[in-house]
C-alpha cells in the first residue's frame, strides 16, 4: 500500500469517527439526557447529590407566584 493510500484510508477513518460522534450527540436521547442533567444540576449539586436550596426556593416562589396571579385575574375577572 502506497502511502497516499495509507493517508486516505486514515482520513476516512477518521472522518467516519467524526461522523459517528456528531450523530451521537445530535440524537434525541443524547439532547434530552444533556437537558436533564442541565436542570437536574440547577437543583442538586450533582457531585455530592446534596439539593441546592437556594434554587429550589427561587422556583418554588416563582411558582407561588404565578400562582397567586392566576388566582388574582381570575377573582378580577369574574
Amino acid at each position: 500500500m502506497s502511502a497516499l493510500e495509507r493517508e486516505i484510508e486514515e482520513t476516512r477513518e477518521r472522518l467516519a469517527s467524526t461522523i459517528d460522534q456528531l450523530a451521537h450527540r445530535a440524537h434525541p436521547k443524547t439532547i434530552v439526557g444533556r437537558q436533564v442533567t442541565t436542570v437536574k444540576s440547577h437543583f442538586v449539586e450533582l457531585d455530592t447529590g446534596a439539593p441546592r436550596t437556594d434554587n429550589i426556593l427561587k422556583a418554588a416562589g416563582a411558582v407561588l407566584g404565578v400562582v397567586v396571579l392566576f388566582a388574582v385575574v381570575r377573582k378580577v375577572a369574574r
